[in-house]
């Protein structure tokens, strides 16, 4: 059995940057990636701002070099070229010398191709091959063929917001627990016309640029991107002589079990989750250096989080704390490894990234989020990701195992 899980690859691809160094580079220059809808028909493209991923499905084709009649959603290509970069950097060249898996997460599945053909699928038999490419689990078959596990553990959460966090853990138990020695980690979601609509008729989405924690707050905006990273036991570290990124020292998932989609007012599931990922990490609310919040800008998640934060760390205690969602927008079910990689890259550069579009204080609470860049000496980042269905999942990331 392995008693740390450490991180050894990391592969993103977001609205601000195609690969890590470019998302990086644009957290420290505070380079948001919201823009009007471009990519996507939509009656609402002049209603909202979005995170689009500025490379078209035909570049990312291109890129990977699939011919012209492959079946990938942009869900699964962006996961491809996630997962491709992570396995990279972890510098693995034999994907079976190790018991590898896969567990990737996703909202949107496939969606994205069955609605733009819905209504042609009994005229046209070509482009019924989207059909098969509808599931949630396609994208991650195609992820697991592309890195050539596709014969190992693989499998596909789902849990909304919290997705691509409850992958990190569950890879984490099955490292810690010995059942695999090495898992790719993550999740991959893009836009679609379903989401949009969906979230139009919840009413939280902004006409503006979000902003997290104010108290003039508008509502999130959607975003597109994915994810990985590339856990492995303390064995193969050790063996392979592997530069190691940082671990995952702690995690948590509880359920408030309130409401289809809000959070609870008191934060019940949050507190919840931040508590659980701190006993299994061994740690005490004072041990934690940097919160990387949910922070969704709507109404009901800023003040659900903001509480449950003050139960777990005390008035005068909370961290440091920003949300990252104004520079990428919201990306579902991705979030969890969007933000994994960012809490990395900061322990990495003891660095805080700023929340960008504050302007207002809260009423409900005295706590607030960093407005600028700082340089801090960081250990340990505690990662939220809340979802719908009311499933808070939390992860602690830190330097040492």
């Amino acid at each position: 059995m392995s008693k740390g899980v450490a991180i050894t690859g990391m592969g993103i691809i977001s609205a601000i940057g195609n690969n890590v160094a470019e998302n990086y580079q644009s957290l420290i220059d505070g380079k948001k990636g919201i823009s009007r809808i471009s990519k996507i028909q939509t009656i609402h493209k002049d209603d909202i701002m979005v995170g689009e991923i500025s490379l078209t499905n035909s570049e990312l084709e291109k890129e990977l070099g699939l011919d012209s009649n492959n079946n990938y959603s942009r869900t699964a290509l962006l996961g491809v070229i996630a997962a491709k970069e992570a396995v990279k950097n972890a510098a693995i060249t034999n994907i079976s010398a190790y018991k590898t898996g896969l567990i990737s997460s996703t909202s949107v599945g496939g969606m994205d191709m069955t609605e733009r053909y819905y209504y042609d699928y009994l005229t046209n038999p070509e482009n019924q091959k989207y059909i098969d490419g509808h599931h949630a689990g396609d994208s991650t078959q195609k992820i697991a063929q592309q890195l050539g596990i596709d014969q190992s553990l693989v499998t596909t959460i789902s849990t909304a917001c919290s997705s691509a966090a409850n992958a990190i853990m569950l890879g984490a138990r099955l490292i810690k627990s010995g059942q695999l020695d090495r898992v790719v980690v993550g999740g991959t979601d893009c836009l679609s016309k379903f989401t949009i609509n969906g979230f139009k008729t919840l009413m939280i989405l902004s006409d503006t640029y979000s902003t997290p924690f104010d108290e003039n707050r508008k509502g999130l905006n959607l975003g597109e991107a994915a994810a990985f990273l590339v856990l492995e036991s303390d064995t193969v570290v050790k063996t392979e002589n592997k530069t190691v990124l940082g671990y995952v020292k702690g995690y948590g998932n509880a359920n408030d079990a309130f409401h289809q989609t809000a959070s609870s007012d008191n934060g019940d599931g949050a507190t919840l989750a931040m508590e659980k990922a701190l006993k299994v990490a061994g740690l005490k609310p004072e041990n934690i250096d940097y919160i990387n919040a949910h922070g969704t800008a709507t109404g009901n998640n800023d003040l659900s989080e903001g509480r449950a934060i003050i139960r777990v760390f005390g008035d005068n205690h909370v961290p440091d704390f920003s949300s990252t969602k104004a520079y990428t927008g919201h990306t579902l079910a991705a979030a969890g490894a969007i933000e994994a990689v960012f809490s990395v890259l900061a322990l990495q550069n003891d660095v805080i990234y700023p929340n960008l579009n504050f302007k207002t204080q809260m009423k409900e609470f005295d706590i607030t989020p960093e407005l600028q860049l700082k340089k801090k000496s960081l250990q340990t980042v505690l990662s939220n990701s809340l979802g719908f269905g009311g499933n808070c999942s939390t992860v602690i990331f830190s330097k040492q195992q």
